[in-house]
């Protein structure tokens, strides 16, 4: 039946109705329906009742987290696999961005605070997960020596508790440190300057005109490829953690059904019989990768508009850069 030959009852839901009365949906569902400004517009304003109720109703989409294995734990996990890849949650954060930079475009100093918190979690994470290189490397030197020069099969760590793994499992797990840094890090190497650069064009325009350009930049291309990624990412996570497998065509109601039959299946599954197993967490850290690169388009817009707006003496203001010692910052010659 077309929207058009439905009535609206209710604004954000659509009233419940008796047995025998005709379908109804919610008034702003069928506005929704009239156009595509329309489907964007009433998204957002739908979201001004999302949020709220998600943040006041936590248990329906986070009771899965102390998980027992009842119902209401099945089905509050489907919600969360739903929301998070669902033009609700993409609203959502939509909402909460657009309020956030308009109050910033009104309050310059609050954009500034922006800019260093989200810099600050880039360059706190980055610096923690760095050290997973040092790691890699002890390793691979232990893997060696304990492979060629004593011949063991296996390898044991722990106090009290022992872990012992098969040499080959802990050959392999250097990916994960690898991975760690590759996707942990990057926004941090973006926050250094560290990124690999072509400028053809950018080194020769002015100051305003390379803000113009980053502002461009971080809108059209970081921001768009963020979600696109993270679409992707966030069910192909979840797809190899749970069965049924959920899908991204299907709609709540469907997910709400197959509530019931939900089970954990996280894959185990290794490249050798006795390799690394845990897999799973290089889907995690796709999905915190696309995350962190997110937030790094916010900051990297907002510092570009700030600078651009404030002259040439805000360059580079509040930027915490690393430095080798003397002066010399970590990110000269790295472009």
């Amino acid at each position: 039946m077309n929207h058009e030959e439905i009535a609206c009852t209710g604004f954000f839901r659509a009233r419940p109705a008796a047995e025998d009365a005709p379908e109804t949906i919610s008034c702003l569902d069928a506005f929704q329906a009239e156009g595509p400004l329309q489907w964007v517009g009433g998204n957002l304003l739908e979201a001004v009742y999302n949020i709220p109720y998600a943040l006041t109703h936590p248990g329906k989409w986070l009771d899965w987290v102390i998980w027992t294995g009842n119902d209401f734990d099945k089905l509050s996990l489907m919600r969360f696999v739903y929301y998070g890849g669902s033009v609700e949650f993409f609203f959502a954060v939509m909402l909460i961005l657009l309020v956030v930079t308009v109050l910033g475009f009104a309050f310059n100093g609050f954009m500034w605070g922006c800019v260093r918190v989200l810099e600050g979690i880039a360059n706190g994470v980055g610096r923690l997960f760095a050290w997973a290189g040092l790691i890699m490397v002890l390793q691979q030197i232990l893997v060696i020596f304990m492979q060629r020069i004593f011949a063991v099969a296996d390898i044991s760590i722990g106090f009290g508790s022992i872990f012992t793994k098969s040499v080959s499992w802990w050959s392999e797990e250097l990916k994960l440190y690898n991975a760690l840094v590759v996707c942990l890090c990057v926004s941090y190497t973006f926050v250094q300057g560290g990124h690999v650069r072509v400028d053809l064009i950018y080194s020769a325009v002015s100051g305003r005109a390379k803000r113009a350009i980053d502002m461009f930049g971080s809108i059209v291309f970081m921001m768009p490829a963020a979600v696109l990624i993270w679409m992707y990412s966030w069910y192909f996570l979840w797809r190899h953690l749970i069965t049924p497998k959920p899908s991204a065509s299907q709609a709540l109601e469907r997910y709400e059904m197959q509530a019931r039959a939900v089970r954990w299946n996280v894959e185990t599954i290794g490249f050798s019989p006795q390799g690394f197993d845990a897999y799973f967490l290089f889907k995690v850290l796709l999905c915190a990768f696309t995350a962190l690169v997110f937030l790094q388009a916010i900051a990297f817009f907002y510092r570009s508009y700030l600078e651009r707006k404030e002259g040439p003496e805000s360059y580079g203001k509040y930027l915490d850069r690393d430095s080798l010692g003397a002066g010399e910052e970590a990110y000269e010659g790295t472009h």
